[in-house]
């Protein structure tokens, strides 16, 4: 072989090496210090996880309600985080004590501290005024609502921290504000992957060495992270508006509509109030986006509505967790080697491809994320039927290394699809809008989530499960697959052509 031919073969590798470091320097190399008070808002949201395992284990030893109910119950949670318009427009709009960013983090973390008592009060029984069921879902309200605040901040935070213009004033070319926008929105879900690492292992050797009181007690350390975030490097915005009493004012119409049909026990009240969301939200979002061109306000609606109905899919429900424990025989311990392990895989393929989920296709990134989910699923399903017999007996390997296996693969989908959307949503927010724009593209996708937590609750009342009872889980568990797999590239079949997929098109 001659010198110049091993040249030539020599000059890929090189190449391959060079994209391999630029993908793992890119986002140590993009990350600057005005990004730090996101980071640690986002990194506090991750760090929620360390009450999970207990949370779930204190309702299935301690508490009544079965997998429908707290589905249902799901769906009244995802309630504050379809009004985040009403926050967005407060952060935009309402300096509290002159801040509009320290101030609410300050509220939000009130809110989840709150949270975390009341859940700690009902688990060691020092709380009596309510029913432990009640005061469950009172806790994880307050806890909710303080976590939609920070987020609502955190949101308009990470268009605000990359400069729109240079020294001179001059505006900065498109591609290059791209770019830094969608790397903060890596970074944020880098720092939400890095919040679920940090507490994963945690979560489940907590639940098995302290009381259920002892670890929300010790959750109280979330709020403090987040509040540290924001005072380490003081952030504010110089963007001042008046209050938008359309959206603020229907905002908190909307909310009061909301709680009095949930307070009302109407019959279907949460497909009502779903119906009622859909349309509060989609009239505000075409009011704040009236100043994008028609072309691109298409291009933006198409795109949301893939990622719709990529959020909108159908889960389980509770019955599979505790079938594991009850029939599997999984404990807290290994549930928490699950999440670590998951998050440590989240955040290594966030990390290598970060690269390039800023400058992919909102669709390819969808579709093959959906194909993957549901090939990832089939373990589960063969769970239930008994493979980890079969696999025990010929290869060596039983349910916990299926289930391993399986959370480790599927563990860095939730984060990888939604960085396309952030990143156009980031794009675009309107200046002195920021904050609500976020928000209400937030409440569009968290409206998605409750049509899934809907879709959950009537699965589980078709194929009823309850402690002890899991003849139905089976058919429930195809039932989700197929569902998941169908409802999101249906969307991205219909309208994949006419989304916008990059956030580089001009205004």
């Amino acid at each position: 072989m001659t010198e110049t031919s091993g040249m030539a073969i020599d000059r890929p590798r090189r190449r391959m090496r060079l994209v391999w470091t630029d993908s793992i320097l890119r986002p140590i190399q993009s990350f600057r210090p005005s990004y730090v008070p996101v980071v640690m808002v986002y990194f506090a949201y991750g760090s929620l996880g360390l009450i999970d395992v207990t949370r779930d284990l204190w309702i299935k030893e301690s508490l009544s309600l079965t997998p429908s109910q707290l589905a249902g119950i799901a769906v009244w949670l995802m309630l504050p985080w379809t009004i985040k318009m009403v926050f967005g427009e407060l952060v935009d709009t309402v300096p509290i004590f002159g801040s509009q960013r320290k101030s609410y983090i300050l509220i939000g973390a009130s809110f989840m501290t709150a949270g975390l008592l009341t859940l700690a009060g009902a688990a060691g029984g020092w709380l009596t005024f309510m029913r432990p069921d009640h005061l469950y879902v009172m806790g994880a309200m307050l806890l909710t609502v303080g976590t939609v605040v920070q987020d609502v901040v955190a949101d308009a935070m990470s268009t605000e921290v990359v400069a729109r213009t240079d020294e001179t004033g001059k505006e900065r070319p498109d591609d290059v504000v791209r770019t830094e926008l969608g790397m903060v929105q890596v970074l944020g879900r880098l720092a939400v992957s890095g919040g679920i690492l940090a507490v994963a292992g945690l979560s489940g050797w907590l639940a098995d060495l302290i009381s259920r009181q002892a670890v929300f007690l010790v959750g109280l350390i979330i709020p403090a992270i987040s509040v540290a975030g924001v005072f380490l490097r003081g952030t504010e915005t110089t963007e001042r508006r008046a209050i938008d009493w359309r959206i603020l004012g229907g905002g908190i119409a909307f909310g009061a509509v909301v709680a009095a049909l949930g307070l009302g026990g109407i019959p279907f009240g949460q497909e009502i109030i779903f119906l009622i969301s859909m349309g509060v939200v989609c009239y505000m979002l075409v009011l704040v986006t009236a100043g994008l061109d028609h072309n691109t306000r298409m291009g933006i609606l198409f795109a949301t509505i893939i990622v719709f109905a990529f959020r909108a899919t159908p889960s389980v429900g509770d019955g599979f967790f505790w079938w594991t424990l009850d029939d599997l025989k999984f404990d807290a311990a290994f549930y928490g080697t699950l999440r670590q392990t998951g998050a440590i895989l989240s955040i290594a393929v966030m990390w290598m491809f970060s690269r390039q989920l800023t400058e992919c296709s909102v669709t390819k990134t969808l579709f093959w994320i959906a194909v993957a989910s549901t090939v990832l699923a089939l373990p589960n399903i063969g769970l239930v039927f008994g493979l980890h017999h079969w696999t025990e007996a010929t290869f060596g390997f039983g349910a916990r290394s299926i289930a391993f296996v399986d959370a480790a693969a599927a563990s860095p989908f939730v984060q990888l699809s939604m960085v396309p959307l952030l990143t156009l949503v980031a794009y675009y927010a309107p200046p002195g809008h920021r904050a609500t724009w976020f928000a209400l593209m937030a409440s569009l996708m968290n409206l998605a989530l409750v049509a899934g937590s809907l879709q959950t609750k009537y699965l589980n009342e078709m194929f009823v499960i309850s402690r002890g009872q899991y003849a139905e889980l089976a058919p429930l568990l195809i039932w989700v697959t197929g569902l998941g797999f169908i409802i999101p590239v249906m969307a991205i079949a219909l309208f994949g052509r006419r989304a916008v997929t990059h956030a580089a098109v001009k205004h």
